[in-house]
């Protein structure tokens, strides 16, 4: 687990600890309530009502799936295993529209919409943390080494690195689960998780794991 992970994953456990010894709802809080939320609520001249948590999740997520779709990119043109190929359709028929989804929140949130390794859709945008990539897994010398190997030693390698990336982003959905507040970033969040759980054990079986 990257560094940044494990923190996220210490912010999550600590929100939820507070949650869970201050025995009430948000609801009940009265003026105590900032104290236990993870993060103020915001209103956007939309009408949307979301939080810090919620910004973050879109904002990594972004980079994470275009990551993802780097590595479907990849498979192009080579001998895959009907398997493999279809599952390289399935997350790109999934996570371009997400993705399509996130940048129209932040958009609407009057936040910044993260430059991705792909630069889908916002290539135009500024650069995401000053890194490129997200801190979840995608070394882009891991990619070279992918780009270069041939065969079965790709698919071997390829299924190797999307669960690693899977991985990733159910830590992520998680998180979003227990801090965030838009409800259809909580809802893609429940729905990330449940995919990509399913895909994790799918290409666990194609590796005979």
């Amino acid at each position: 687990m990257s560094a940044r992970t494990a923190a996220r994953a210490r912010r999550a456990t600590a929100a939820a600890l507070v949650l869970t010894l201050g025995g009430a709802t948000l609801a009940a809080c009265g003026d105590d309530t900032s104290d236990d939320a993870p993060a103020a609520a915001r209103t956007a001249a939309n009408g949307d009502v979301h939080n810090d948590a919620d910004v973050e999740f879109a904002s990594e997520m972004i980079p994470h799936h275009a990551d993802a779709l780097v590595m479907v990119d990849m498979t192009q043109g080579r001998d895959l295993s009907p398997e493999v190929a279809q599952l390289t359709e399935d997350i790109r028929a999934a996570q371009a529209p997400e993705i399509e989804s996130m940048v129209d929140w932040l958009t609407a949130w009057g936040e910044e919409v993260p430059e991705t390794s792909r630069d889908h859709v916002n290539s135009h945008m500024g650069s995401h943390g000053g890194e490129g990539h997200d801190g979840m897994g995608m070394d882009p010398e891991d990619l070279t080494a992918l780009e270069g190997a041939d065969g079965s030693h790709f698919e071997t390698m390829w299924l190797q690195m999307m669960i690693e990336h899977h991985e990733g982003a159910v830590e992520m959905a998680r998180a979003e689960q227990e801090d965030g507040l838009f409800a259809d970033a909580v809802a893609l969040a429940e729905s990330i998780e449940a995919s990509q759980t399913a895909e994790i054990e799918l290409m666990e079986e194609m590796l005979g794991q």
